[in-house]
């Protein structure tokens, strides 16, 4: 079913997105401040430089599906849909600038005043999460004096569009992501996007915004990692290009979803070890590579969240499931739960530690050297099952998911409090009366 919309903002984004959206037989009208942008969309031709853009404009302007204009009022009037592109550059502080989106989001509300339809108002700029509940309702409310999910939908709809290759990556998304609070009001614009290839999910705007923000920093992290690689491949007399090419072949972890789900800390007898040795290496080198130097501080952070948490509650006594740096192993080498709970020791609690793979008896060579070294007494602390652990303790960190959540359902009082270090499942998380928290979720 073919839709009447409108796109506010003839830049880029917003340019794509009335081309293709026209592409699609929908009937679209893009609107903007600068007449010669809408002359130039409604005489067929595209504001912008992008390929396949000028063709595609062309065949629906002479099909009679894309025109331009640049009255706010008629296109609202006219329209079921309106799309927010506009820009939201950098104050010099750094904050947003978001007054685009405020007078734009002013003049659909006046004009929504004055329809008695339904309307949809999609926000497609890239915002931070919050702004489509805290700005962009409240200012559409105020000025068509109407309330959302009863006289008009405000949703949230991110771009993954890049410039060259914008056209492409609009009709074969990585994913689509459709954000309203209300998600049964979203027919009219799922159906905008029902052709897409890939994954369609519907969420709250926040998280839509979120995700927008976090692509592009992984990407940001991505770029600065691989290129600082490249810099330490090239002081090292290594080949770049060879190095690059076979990491990238892995997808089963390197480039995948492997590891990319918010947890605890890293560990074990490898990740640490390596990153010193390079940012080491490095400095010998005179190299400066602040993104890899800066992994194993932002790895401590993390552990000192779980600390703090801990510390927040005003509560002693501490009982901590779990010990290894993963499950299904005894190897105690740089386990974040091992740091964890001398930081607590350190603080005053009393902790009590259960993990089924973990006795000091059964401990050898460089696992039983390491513990010696930074736990000497931690024999101490160990108990024999996870019962006499939660029954002593006022916190439960939950460090593995190597433990029935049944049992622990049934051990667990409700004055307790419950912290998850390890991002259970949902559907086997916890469920018990007691006061639960995840560490980063």
């Amino acid at each position: 079913m073919s839709r009447a919309v409108s796109v506010f903002g003839l830049g880029y984004v917003g340019s794509v997105t009335a081309a293709c959206l026209a592409h699609k037989g929908n009937r679209v009208i893009g609107v903007d401040v600068n007449p010669d942008k809408t002359k130039k969309l409604d005489s067929g031709r595209s504001p912008i430089l992008e390929p396949q853009l000028d063709e595609i404009i062309a065949e629906s302007n002479k099909a009679g599906r894309l025109h331009a204009t640049t009255n706010s009022e008629a296109a609202v009037v006219d329209t079921e849909i309106s799309f927010i592109s506009v820009g939201t550059p950098s104050q010099r502080n750094g904050k947003l600038d978001l007054s685009g989106i405020e007078k734009v989001c002013r003049e659909i509300g006046q004009a929504l005043a004055k329809k008695k339809e339904f309307h949809w108002v999609v926000l497609r700029s890239t915002v931070l999460p919050g702004t489509t509940e805290s700005i962009v309702t409240p200012v559409l409310e105020e000025a068509s004096g109407k309330r959302a999910g009863k006289d008009l939908a405000v949703c949230f709809v991110p771009e993954f569009l890049r410039e060259g290759s914008a056209v492409d990556d609009f009709f074969d998304p990585p994913f689509t992501v459709l954000g309203c609070l209300r998600t049964e009001l979203l027919g009219p614009v799922r159906e905008l996007f029902d052709w897409a290839p890939t994954s369609v999910y519907e969420t709250s705007p926040s998280s839509a915004e979120m995700v927008k923000y976090v692509c592009n920093a992984f990407h940001a992290l991505k770029v600065g990692f691989v290129n600082e690689v490249g810099t330490l491949c090239k002081d090292m007399g290594v080949d770049t290009e060879i190095v690059a090419a076979i990491f990238a072949s892995d997808t089963r972890l390197n480039v995948s979803k492997a590891y990319l789900k918010p947890g605890f800390a890293f560990g074990g007898s490898c990740l640490p070890k390596d990153l010193r040795a390079l940012t080491y290496r490095a400095k010998e080198l005179d190299l400066r590579l602040p993104l890899i130097e800066s992994l194993l501080p932002s790895n401590n952070e993390h552990i000192e969240r779980a600390v703090e948490s801990v510390l927040r509650t005003n509560k002693k006594k501490v009982g901590v499931i779990g010990l290894s740096f993963k499950p299904g192993t005894d190897d105690l080498r740089e386990s974040p739960l091992v740091h964890l709970v001398k930081r607590l020791l350190g603080e005053g609690c009393q902790v009590q530690i259960w993990d089924a793979n973990v006795s000091m008896g059964r401990l050898i060579g460089s696992n039983r050297q390491f513990i010696q070294e930074v736990i000497p007494h931690i024999g101490s602390l160990l108990r024999e099952n996870p019962r006499e652990v939660v029954d002593n303790a006022e916190v439960v960190l939950i460090g593995t998911k190597a433990i029935e959540l049944e049992a622990l359902d049934s051990y667990v009082r409700p004055d307790q409090f419950v912290f998850d270090l390890v991002h259970l499942e949902r559907t086997g998380r916890y469920r018990g009366k007691a006061a639960y928290e995840g560490i980063c979720w």
